[in-house]
């Protein structure tokens, strides 16, 4: 599924990045075009009225496509070495109380992870959903009926967003001693968790994408090139 390569890293001696495959460039590009294209569309009838805005509306969406190429490629590329603890991000947890789409597939890559030996622990992350349910909890249960000893997961239920989590987990981090950990979210969502993770004093992060693509990442992608600069001014 993926090419794999070895590369020096200031942490290790070597590290395995995981280069995203043709496929999933495929997959997100066209996610990317089809986005780009809406926005055209929908600024067609200024373009054609107010000449004198094409130049920055031009700029604007040369800026998006970069923005969002880089964020994807980050987020494709898999960092993969061994870390104290994975770190899974909540997501949507359904009316019936089972995890989402999305939210499985996260939890399905730390699994990858865990039973790789990879990580020797799993902190789940989440608020309370409009669902009413607990994400960290739920989330745990899924990991124990997929065999992850319940002492191995460490809950989090105030993880309310991205920044919350990676503040909480590094307090975690430090109350047990752990120096490094793998990020685990969707690939449009990696680049700003790693970069909420540093700014809360965690410098040894890898990181690893959950399996899956939706149409939805559509809104996903342009959502989180908005989060990623915000996260970046606040600086």
């Amino acid at each position: 599924m993926f090419v794999e390569r070895l590369v020096r890293s200031r942490r290790h001696a070597y590290v395995r990045v995981k280069s995203p495959t043709l496929r999933e460039w495929r997959n997100v590009l066209c996610m990317i075009a089809v986005g780009g294209l809406t926005v055209v569309v929908s600024v067609g009838r200024i373009w054609r009225e107010y000449r004198s805005v094409r130049l920055s509306v031009s700029v604007v969406f040369l800026l998006y496509l970069i923005s969002s190429g880089l964020i994807v490629y980050d987020g494709l590329t898999d960092e993969i070495g061994h870390a104290d603890v994975a770190l899974v991000l909540g997501n949507k947890v359904n009316p019936n109380g089972q995890p989402s789409k999305a939210l499985r597939a996260r939890l399905d890559r730390a699994l990858d992870v865990f039973q790789a030996g990879l990580v020797s622990s799993i902190i789940v992350s989440g608020g309370t959903g409009k669902e009413g349910f607990d994400e960290a909890k739920v989330m745990a249960a899924y990991l124990i009926n997929h065999g992850v000893p319940r002492e191995k997961i460490v809950e989090d239920s105030q993880g309310i967003n991205t920044e919350a989590s990676a503040k909480n987990t590094a307090l975690i981090m430090k109350e047990r001693g752990d120096h490094s950990v793998m990020v685990v979210s969707q690939y449009f969502h990696i680049s700003r968790a790693k970069m909420a993770l540093r700014r809360s004093g965690v410098n040894e992060i890898y990181s690893a994408h959950a399996y899956m693509f939706d149409l939805r990442d559509l809104y996903s992608i342009p959502r989180e090139v908005a989060g990623y600069i915000s996260y970046y001014v606040k600086a």
